[in-house]
């Protein structure tokens, strides 16, 4: 009798702790202000620095939420551009052997997408047709997390997301991608959360390789539906 009693409350326990993987997306979510209120966002404008190679680049992303994003990276000389506009992609890097305005590849384009959205794949997975699971929880960064696969819909990539279990905050996302014919681990950390008229950004992002870092975006400022020209996301001819 004693060894049923202890099962029985061992098994309500258990079943009180368990959470599924929606759960645990919808506090995510809250803790970052709502999918909703992010929704509701009209544009967006970020200015801040990229960190690369020793290098502090000024850096600028303007977004349509839902429809278009615009990264200006500023190189002295070789301006970097990338951009998202309903559907199709164009890009100016010097660095990537594209001195003049290209369109995107079918993979850039992928990797493009998801930019011009305010909420992240993991809010708005079901919007999108993503693919969810619930790994369990691990040891990530030092802090016990909740460990959420998602595959993306458009591309079957598998991308792991990484949600510390005690208050719901994105500590990171893990990735692979094929880089020059060889499968490498990318990684983006997540830090410097703020609140914005009531969500919440990460203002700071570092991206590491099979665990070396190799570059850091830091944002200074974060204004909401300001004003933005769609003109700037047509591809110059």
């Amino acid at each position: 009798m004693k060894k049923l009693f202890f099962f029985f409350l061992g098994f309500t326990f258990l079943s009180a702790s368990a959470q599924t993987v929606d759960e645990v997306i919808q506090k995510y979510a809250a803790n970052m202000g709502g999918l909703e209120a992010f929704n509701k966002i009209k544009t967006a404008k970020m200015t801040g620095t990229f960190s690369a190679q020793g290098n502090d680049l000024p850096m600028s992303i303007r977004v349509v939420n839902g429809k278009a994003f615009r990264t200006d990276l500023d190189v002295p000389g070789t301006p970097v551009i990338r951009v998202y506009n309903d559907g199709k992609g164009w890009t100016q890097s010097p660095f990537g052997g594209a001195t003049t305005p290209r369109e995107t590849t079918p993979t850039e384009l992928n990797d493009f997408r998801p930019q011009c959205r305010l909420a992240s794949p993991l809010m708005d997975y079901k919007a999108h047709g993503h693919q969810v699971e619930l790994m369990g929880q691990e040891d990530a960064e030092g802090v016990k997390a909740f460990k959420i696969k998602l595959i993306n819909k458009d591309d079957g990539r598998t991308t792991y997301y990484y949600v510390k279990a005690d208050d719901y905050t994105l500590i990171k996302t893990s990735t692979e991608r094929d880089i020059n014919g060889q499968t490498a681990t990318l990684e983006v950390l997540y830090s410097d959360l703020k609140d914005i008229n009531g969500v919440k950004f990460f203002m700071t992002r570092m991206q590491r390789m099979n665990g070396e870092v190799f570059q850091t975006t830091k944002f200074s400022a974060i204004e909401l539906n300001v004003p933005i020209d769609e003109k700037i996301f047509e591809m110059p001819k």
